[in-house]
């Protein structure tokens, strides 16, 4: 916690579409025959290079013009949802600057039957009626897999982040708005937390904050590593049953989030302190509890993140994925204090680790700024990762400044 931090430059407290066919455009009519009424009918010879037409054979075009027009309706049954691009388009503009949505898994789903139109005769081929045909019959509805919509999707932010331990009031962080901040780390669950009592973090504020134009980061301090080098934390040591252990606390952490309005496919950041290097039964235990929590986040629809020090727990970790273990985290934040961003380029972990869209790094802790006039002890962050989707129903003040984007080697 921000409390807890020592004049280290490693941390050890708390702080990733398949294109469907767009609906065809309807085909041009085909082209009127001239009218003969009145006058005896004249036979006219056929250019010699084209064979004879029969008279009751369509005109010129009409067999591919049906075939465009059924085609397209045809298509137009399979779509189950608008163009991909279209429906990320409409999700982006409601978001706020420096906020990005990812696009939508195509999810095979059954439409329903579109109503087939009335046949206008056109000479002596019949054809479909395009006025007839509306565009909730061409572009059927979306139709969502069960318990999922177009709005589940995760939510990333690409920006600066602050976090500290206990969530400050809602006059604070209206004061903050004019920081280079755009979203903050709370502390929202786990017996391990340093600041436990979190008296300002209600379902109320999660909706405010959010409404406020500030993206979360959900953080949870369960259990920890049996050598961890904070003493305070050596009494949330992980027991004999690491992966029950996990499992248990990874329903834990889902349980606080739903109840604070935070949806499903939010990101949830597992807190796990600098701990004692290189002492293998260690690093093992402390991975199967992590394993086991992340997989249990995983079942129950939210994504697992993953926060500690980038020599003790984001080694291990990166090591485990370099050999293929399954059940790791979606997202990495990493406590690393030098002062300065260095979100792409941390020393231990390979370049297309966690990339894109699926990294956080401390590189400040225990700082004191100031803005409108409140006064707060942070941690300073940068990131492009999932922040917390807010399933209380809320709408952006459109006064409130949007969030600023991170430039790279640049200080608050």
């Amino acid at each position: 916690m921000s409390t807890h931090h020592p004049p280290v430059s490693v941390s050890d407290h708390p702080p990733a579409s398949g294109p469907a066919s767009a609906p065809g455009h309807p085909p041009a009519s085909g082209p009127a025959r001239p009218s003969t009424a009145g006058a005896s009918p004249q036979p006219r010879p056929e250019p010699p290079s084209a064979p004879p037409r029969p008279r009751s054979a369509p005109p010129p075009g009409a067999r591919t013009t049906v075939a465009a027009v059924l085609l397209a309706l045809a298509g137009a049954v399979l779509l189950n949802a608008p163009a991909p691009a279209v429906a990320r388009a409409e999700r982006e503009a409601a978001a706020p600057a420096g906020t990005t949505v990812a696009p939508s898994p195509a999810v095979p789903v059954p439409s329903p039957a579109v109503p087939v139109p009335p046949l206008v005769p056109v000479g002596s081929v019949q054809f479909p009626s395009l006025a007839s045909v509306s565009l909730a019959s061409v572009v059927p509805a979306p139709v969502a897999a069960p318990g999922a919509s177009a709005s589940d999707d995760p939510v990333h932010f690409a920006g600066k982040a602050f976090d500290t331990c206990e969530a400050p009031s809602l006059a604070v962080m209206q004061a903050w708005r004019s920081s280079p901040y755009g979203a903050v780390g709370i502390y929202f669950g786990g017996r391990g937390r340093g600041c436990p009592v979190q008296k300002e973090l209600t379902p109320a504020w999660v909706a405010s904050a959010h409404a406020m134009g500030w993206r979360l980061l959900p953080l949870f301090v369960g259990s920890q590593a049996p050598c961890v080098d904070s003493s305070a934390k050596r009494k949330y040591a992980i027991g004999s049953t690491p992966w029950s252990q996990g499992t248990q606390e990874g329903g834990d952490a889902v349980e606080a989030a739903r109840a604070l309005g935070i949806g499903t496919n939010s990101p949830l950041y597992l807190d796990i302190e600098a701990y004692r290097q290189g002492d293998a039964d260690c690093a093992a235990t402390t991975l199967s509890f992590v394993r086991a929590w992340n997989r249990e986040v995983r079942r129950l629809g939210y994504l697992p993140g993953f926060y500690s020090s980038a020599e003790t727990g984001v080694r291990d970790v990166e090591a485990q994925r370099r050999a293929g273990t399954a059940d790791l985290p979606d997202v990495m934040w990493f406590a690393r204090w030098r002062g300065q961003p260095a979100l792409l380029t941390e020393p231990v972990l390979e370049p297309q680790a966690w990339t894109p869209n699926a990294r956080i790094h401390q590189y400040a802790g225990n700082v004191t700024e100031s803005y409108g006039g409140r006064t707060m002890v942070i941690d300073r962050n940068a990131m492009d990762a999932p922040v917390a989707r807010i399933s209380t129903t809320s709408r952006l003040d459109p006064h409130v400044p949007v969030p600023l984007r991170f430039v790279g080697g640049h200080r608050p």
